[in-house]
């Protein structure tokens, strides 16, 4: 999916919502559990019950490789069946946090945009470029996909690091300015967390048109509105991903309807922030 039927896809369906599908065994409903894999069956019918109001769905690969080759098998499983039964009209990430050195980023980058190597076929991959343009490049070579480059995360250790600063300039925007030459706008966005939305407004005067990745509205307390409010670009230029909040916000056989109302409230929300 290319940037403009992105765009598209936000326009026709009011939304810029992004289901993080991060299935935890210990929350799927006890029924499920009867099923020959829960986890396929579970992230399939949150999918049915949210395609219509979401643009994009993210499923964290920790999720799945902590269950060794079932994991992967529910992975593979999930990918083929957003790809076949609703082709074009969702967005696809795989929330990998990929990034080596070259050869073994170019393995990583088969592993999540080749499906006749390892049956997978994302739009999109989360990259963390702590190890230099070499590392990241490889998954550029691949035409029409998207890497999402680690910027500023939502979660508490972010300011271990990210915040270092040198003549005044942390790192995150040191990251920003020099990873925006290797890509564009057409094939790149950036990770920032909700929770620092604040900081928004400065990262747009480095990279004013480029998509982001929005994580930490929810339970982990980012603001919708804030989020909006200081990223916002003329072509929207934002994905808000919510997982817990929507998947898990009911464990019973209800499970698929509930995550269709907390996904509809979110929907809603975006509308009107929208227009």
């Amino acid at each position: 999916m290319n940037r403009q039927a992105l765009i598209q896809l936000i326009r026709a369906k009011r939304s810029f919502l992004c289901i993080g599908l991060d299935p935890d065994l210990a929350k799927i409903p006890p029924h499920l559990l009867e099923e020959e894999d829960p986890v396929f069956e579970f992230n399939k019918q949150i999918i049915e019950a949210t395609h219509d109001l979401a643009v994009a769905y993210k499923p964290n690969f920790a999720f799945y490789e902590s269950h060794g080759v079932k994991g992967w098998q529910s992975l593979t499983k999930t990918i083929q069946y957003l790809n076949s039964v609703y082709p074009g009209q969702l967005f696809t990430i795989a929330d990998a946090k990929r990034g080596d050195i070259g050869n073994t980023s170019q393995q990583y980058a088969r592993a999540m945009f080749e499906p006749g190597s390892s049956g997978l076929d994302f739009d999109a991959v989360t990259v963390a470029p702590y190890m230099g343009e070499d590392s990241v490049k490889p998954f550029l070579s691949y035409s029409g996909k998207w890497i999402i480059v680690l910027a500023l995360t939502s979660n508490k250790g972010a300011v271990d690091f990210q915040f270092f600063s040198d003549n005044g300039i942390p790192l995150y925007e040191q990251v920003l300015e020099k990873s925006k030459s290797w890509g564009n706008e057409e094939n790149m966005m950036y990770v920032v967390g909700a929770t620092k939305a604040e900081m928004l407004t400065g990262i747009r005067k480095i990279i004013p048109r480029h998509f982001l990745l929005v994580p930490g509205v929810g339970a982990q307390g980012g603001s919708l509105e804030e989020v909006v409010r200081y990223g916002i670009t003329g072509e929207c230029g934002l994905l808000v991903n919510s997982s817990r909040n929507i998947i898990h916000a009911s464990n019973g056989k209800d499970f698929a309807l509930k995550a269709r109302e907390e996904a509809g409230r979110m929907q809603k929300e975006m509308n009107r922030l929208l227009s």
